[in-house]
């Protein structure tokens, strides 16, 4: 019984690890699992994605277009993200995945 509250908790910490800010719970909660660090690692880099979009945004005209695609984006990515913790797979994400491998923590 203990062993499915563990699997749960890891579930939720890999989850929350795509929803913005939230990325940062796992990280400082210094989680050793490898599953909740891969998402971490692509939450943390998405989460810099988006931070970056927010900036461009600002830019008007181009800026709001841009930045409105990329929005689109992240939320994909976010989504698909969820679904693959959800489903205890380890899949990078297209995009980010390659520079979230570059993390070590």
């Amino acid at each position: 019984m203990e062993e499915v509250s563990k699997k749960g908790q890891k579930n939720i910490l890999a989850i929350i690890s795509y929803i913005g800010v939230l990325c940062f719970i796992p990280i400082l909660m210094k989680e050793k699992d490898v599953f909740v660090k891969f998402h971490a690692k692509q939450g943390l880099v998405l989460f810099i994605a988006e931070v970056a979009t927010m900036l461009i945004s600002w830019i008007p005209f181009l800026g709001w277009l841009i930045g409105f695609i990329l929005w689109i984006v992240w939320a994909v990515l976010s989504i698909t993200g969820i679904i693959n913790a959800v489903g205890g797979k380890q899949v990078s994400l297209p995009i980010i995945g390659k520079f979230a491998e570059k993390f070590k923590f």
